[in-house]
């Protein structure tokens, strides 16, 4: 399993070696701005706007988007229903994004409503859409929207997840999925390359657990808590 996971994290860094500059390009355009970069997903890929969200090492001018329905802990069946359902990505929303800002959206299969409504808004607002998505997943998918997120999105981070999402046994997969794994370490290369690029001081959350960590952070609470309510 471990040598499973390992190319499945290798493949992923290679495969997407000019998509995560582009992703942190855009990233670097909108905190050089001042905007705030929205994160969604539902389901599972919550997890993944878990780990963009007031994390250690993180990104402090991210805004989590979220909908305790989508949530499985609040209900399984209800969140499946939640993101095939036209109209809460508008709900969602609002009036939030603008132009520096930047969309990130994790969904593994990207054909339901919620996540490609998400980014056809962003797009109707000129804001930049980042996808965490996989593509085979996608094409495979039962479409239930007009358009499907690879198909909406200016950059396009590609997992490579099997349709399914399981990965072993490798000759017929029924468990060990490996989008929650894929998220998360593509997002961190997104941050590692940003850090790599930018010419100032990147907004970064320290450890609350190490010396000094809460009055690094104080600074960070002060310029983004008016702007990010989930910092509360």
């Amino acid at each position: 399993m471990g040598d499973l996971v390992t190319r499945a994290i290798r493949d992923a860094e290679t495969g997407n070696g000019t998509e995560i500059r582009q992703a942190a390009e855009l990233v670097l355009a909108c905190v050089r701005a001042d905007g705030l970069v929205y994160t969604a997903g539902a389901g599972h890929s919550l997890a993944a706007v878990a780990e963009t969200f007031y994390r250690a090492g993180g990104l402090a001018c991210v805004y989590p988007l979220y909908h305790p329905e989508l949530l499985p802990l609040h209900g399984a069946r209800a969140s499946t229903g939640a993101e095939r359902r036209s109209g809460l990505a508008a709900e969602v929303l609002g009036d939030a994004l603008t132009p520096r800002d930047v969309l990130v959206v994790f969904s593994t299969s990207g054909v339901n409503p919620y996540p490609v409504e998400l980014a056809m808004a962003a797009c109707a607002a000129g804001t930049p859409v980042l996808a965490v998505t996989s593509r085979a997943s996608a094409t495979e998918a039962p479409r239930r929207a007009a358009s499907t997120l690879p198909e909406q999105a200016d950059v396009v981070l590609d997992t490579g997840v099997r349709p399914g999402d399981a990965s072993f046994p490798p000759d017929a997969p029924r468990t060990a999925a490996l989008s929650t794994v894929l998220n998360a370490f593509l997002w961190n290369c997104v941050l590692a390359q940003l850090g790599t690029m930018a010419d100032f001081d990147v907004p970064l959350w320290r450890s609350s657990n190490v010396s000094g960590g809460d009055e690094a952070n104080a600074a960070l609470f002060e310029r983004y808590l008016p702007r990010v309510p989930a910092l509360r």
